[in-house]
C-alpha cells in the first residue's frame, strides 16, 4: 500500500465532497430558459450566496431578486440582494428576510419566472410566524425542535404547519408565474419538501401529522402555537393544486453525489472506499459506536471490508439534550467523541466527521479527527472524555487533545461527512 499520511488525507476527502457540491457547476446544468417576462430570485439556506452568485455568472439575461443567507462571510451579487439572519435559533432580521421574499414575487404574471434556490439551513434564516403566533413563538418551537432528538424530516413536518412561507407557501404566492427549484440537499433522502422546510415545494404533511410528531417526541411548545397547529390556518397548500402545476424541482447537489466523489478520491490514492450509506440517521453518539464497531471489526478480523479502507457515510445525526444544559460543539464532533472513546488505544484508525457547510453546531469548527490516541490526548490536558460527552461538550473535548478541523465555511452543505480510515 502507498504510504499515507491520514489527516491530509482524510482533508483531502471531505475537500472533494464539497467540490462536488459546488453551487456553480450544479447550476450551469440545470438552468432553465429565460422567460418572456421577468426573471426574478429567492431563496435562502447556508449556501444561499453562493448560489446567488453562481446564478449571476451564469445567466444570460436580466435578473433580479432576494436570498437569505447566515450571518457571517457572503458571496457579493450585482442583481440579487442578499440579506442575512441567524442560524440556528431564528431573529428578527429572518422577519424582515422572509417579508422580502414574500413581497419579491408578488404581483408576477404567467409569462415570469421564480428561481428558487434553497439550501440547507432555510427554515431556521426564514421564521414567518401566522398571524396569531409571535417570533417569540417561532424560537420556542425551533428551541423545542433542536433539543428533541428529532429528525430533520420530522422536524420540518412541524416547522412548515407554524409558518406563511414554508411548506410550499412562497411557491404560491408567486403564482401564476412559473417556479424552479434548484435544491442542495442536506436531507437524508433528498426529499426535496424537506429541505428548508420545502418554500417553494409542497408535500402531503398535515397539522395531524405535526401534532403527533410533537407527542412522540414530547415537545413542550407554547400553548399558542398548539392552538395554532390544531386549527385549520395550520394547514399548507396541497402538491396537486393548480398553482404548482407548471413548477419544477431539480436536487441539484446532495450527499450521494459528494459520496461518490469522496469514493473515487480514495480509490485514485489506492485505497479501497465503500459508503455505508447516504442518509444516516439516529443519536450521533450512538451512530458513533456503530462505526466504530465496525472499525474495530475491520482491524481485528478483516471484515466486514478488508483494510486498508476508508469508509464512508452521510446523513444527519440527532443530539437529544436531556438534562437542558449543554456545551458546545455540533451533532458531529459528539458522534466522533463517541467513536473515540470506543476505539482508545487501538492502531490504524483514524477518523473525520464534519459538516459540509463547514459549521458544526455552536463554533466555528466543521468538526473534528480522531484516532487511537486521542482519548489519551484529552486527559492528559486534564479532560474527562466521557463527562464531556455527557455533557454535550464535545468541542471542548476536541479542543483539548488538538483535533479541531477549522475550514471554514464552505459556500455549500449536503449535510455530514464522515471518513473513517482504517490502516492498521
Amino acid at each position: 500500500m502507498t504510504s499515507i499520511d491520514p489527516r491530509p488525507f482524510l482533508t483531502s476527502l471531505f475537500e472533494t465532497a464539497v467540490i462536488a457540491a459546488d453551487p456553480l457547476a450544479a447550476i450551469r446544468t440545470h438552468l432553465p430558459q429565460r422567460p418572456k417576462g421577468r426573471t426574478v430570485v429567492v431563496g435562502a439556506g447556508k449556501a444561499a450566496s453562493q448560489m446567488a452568485a453562481a446564478l449571476e455568472a451564469c445567466w444570460d439575461g436580466p435578473v433580479e431578486g432576494v436570498v437569505i443567507a447566515r450571518h457571517g462571510p457572503v458571496e457579493t451579487c450585482r442583481h440579487i440582494k442578499v440579506l442575512q439572519s441567524a442560524h440556528p435559533v431564528p431573529d428578527e432580521a429572518g422577519l424582515a428576510g422572509s417579508a422580502a421574499l414574500l413581497k419579491a414575487v408578488g404581483g408576477l404574471t404567467e409569462d415570469d419566472l421564480v428561481i428558487a434556490l434553497i439550501s440547507g439551513g432555510g427554515s431556521a434564516l426564514l421564521p414567518a410566524p401566522p398571524e396569531s403566533l409571535t417570533l417569540g413563538d417561532e424560537i420556542a418551537v425551533n428551541k423545542a425542535l433542536l433539543a428533541s432528538g428529532a429528525p430533520i424530516s420530522a422536524m420540518n413536518v412541524v416547522r412548515k404547519h407554524v409558518s406563511r412561507i414554508k411548506g410550499g407557501r412562497l411557491a404560491l404566492a408567486a403564482a401564476p408565474a412559473k417556479v424552479v427549484s434548484l435544491i442542495v440537499s442536506d436531507v437524508p433522502g433528498d426529499n426535496p419538501a424537506f429541505v428548508a422546510s420545502g418554500p417553494t415545494v409542497p408535500d402531503h404533511s398535515t397539522p395531524e401529522d405535526a401534532l403527533k410528531i410533537i407527542a412522540e417526541y414530547a415537545m413542550d411548545l407554547p400553548a399558542a402555537v398548539m392552538k395554532h397547529i390544531r386549527s385549520a390556518a395550520a394547514a399548507a397548500p396541497a402538491p396537486g393544486g393548480p398553482a404548482f402545476a407548471r413548477n419544477e424541482v431539480h436536487i441539484i447537489a446532495s450527499a450521494r453525489v459528494s459520496l461518490e466523489a469522496a469514493a473515487k478520491r480514495a480509490r485514485e490514492a489506492g485505497i479501497d472506499a465503500v459508503i455505508l450509506s447516504d442518509a444516516i440517521e439516529g443519536e450521533a453518539r450512538d451512530i458513533g459506536r456503530m462505526h466504530a464497531a465496525i472499525a474495530r471489526e475491520v482491524v481485528n478480523c478483516n471484515q466486514p471490508f478488508t483494510k486498508p479502507v476508508v469508509i464512508l457515510s452521510g446523513g444527519e445525526t440527532t443530539v437529544t439534550i436531556t438534562s437542558g444544559k449543554c456545551g458546545k460543539g455540533g451533532r458531529n464532533s459528539e458522534f466522533l467523541l463517541a467513536f473515540a472513546l470506543d476505539i482508545d488505544g487501538m492502531e490504524g484508525i483514524h477518523a473525520l466527521a464534519a459538516d459540509t457547510d463547514g459549521i458544526d453546531g455552536s463554533e466555528d469548527n466543521a468538526g473534528a479527527f480522531c484516532d487511537g490516541d486521542t482519548v489519551s490526548r484529552m486527559r492528559a490536558k486534564g479532560g474527562d472524555p466521557r463527562a464531556l460527552l455527557s455533557g454535550h461538550d464535545a468541542w471542548t473535548a476536541f479542543t483539548l487533545s488538538g483535533d479541531i478541523f477549522t475550514p471554514g465555511p464552505t459556500g455549500t452543505n449536503v449535510n455530514d461527512f464522515r471518513a473513517v480510515l482504517i490502516t492498521g
